[in-house]
């Protein structure tokens, strides 16, 4: 993704309680160092610790898929970069890929479906109006960027094996 159209890039990086018997990273845990990025986004869109306490409201995933693509390991360090595919009234269309080291092909992507809510139901809510405009900002000035490689993706397998299995 080229810089000048992401969103801010979360770092972090492979620790040893993520790790499983084979030595990479846990299926799990590159969930929850996405899950860790989103968070980033939420404050840059408005939505930080204080500001959410105060208006009660909050950014719940309604989906995520992940697309593994290369195993990572322990003391490795990640990147997490962003992008809005798209928005509307009440949700944001996220895509992200995870880096290791200084690689420029992602180790994985992701996609997920944020939804802003009103804490006190809980319940959907528009975007607050300075938080819509910002979300607003950040799915045009990247609208003009290459498609994602793996958005919009689905779990299948091919219809031929589908119909092999059958016999």
């Amino acid at each position: 993704m080229p810089r000048h159209a992401q969103l801010s890039a979360y770092h972090d990086v492979v620790r040893a309680e993520w790790v499983d018997y084979n030595g990479h990273l846990r299926d799990a845990f590159y969930m929850l160092i996405f899950s860790f990025a989103v968070d980033a986004l939420i404050d840059e869109i408005g939505l930080d610790d204080s500001v959410r306490k105060a208006r009660g409201r909050s950014i719940y995933t309604l989906e995520a898929h992940i697309h593994y693509l290369q195993e990572i390991k322990q003391g490795a360090q990640v990147r997490v970069e962003m992008r809005a595919l798209a928005h509307d009234a009440k949700r944001i269309h996220l895509y992200l890929e995870m880096f290791a080291d200084d690689g420029d092909q992602p180790v994985a992507a992701g996609e997920q479906m944020l939804l802003h809510v009103d804490t006190s139901g809980p319940r959907s809510a528009a975007f607050d109006s300075d938080v819509q405009t910002r979300v607003r900002s950040l799915v045009d000035r990247q609208a003009a960027l290459p498609v994602a490689e793996y958005a919009g993706r689905v779990i299948a397998l091919p219809a031929q094996a589908r119909n092999h299995a059958r016999t």
